[in-house]
């Protein structure tokens, strides 16, 4: 009897041990994973502001008065008087 009962009681240590270390280790994981989200997180509103940079540079570029500017001064374009302008119908 007093056999059957020290058994009993040294599974209960080792279930209570296991059951520890198994905590320990997934709070463990759980920082880990947490330290990962973090960080992409950063990564992730790093790449929005270099979104919203792209999309200010886009509409920088595209503006109309900049293209023109751009035809006149590179490549020497000037905007043809009314009469020289020719219209085609599709």
């Amino acid at each position: 009897m007093i056999f059957i009962r020290n058994i009993s009681l040294a599974l209960l240590w080792l279930v209570l041990l296991a059951s520890s270390v198994l905590a320990i280790y997934y709070k463990y994981e759980t920082r880990l994973l947490f330290i990962e989200l973090q960080k992409m997180e950063r990564d992730l509103d790093g790449y929005e502001i270099e979104w919203g940079q792209l999309q200010l540079e886009l509409t920088t570029l595209t503006e109309q008065n900049r293209i023109e500017q751009f035809a006149n001064k590179k490549l020497k374009l000037v905007m043809p008087i009314r009469d020289q302008i020719i219209y085609i119908k599709p």
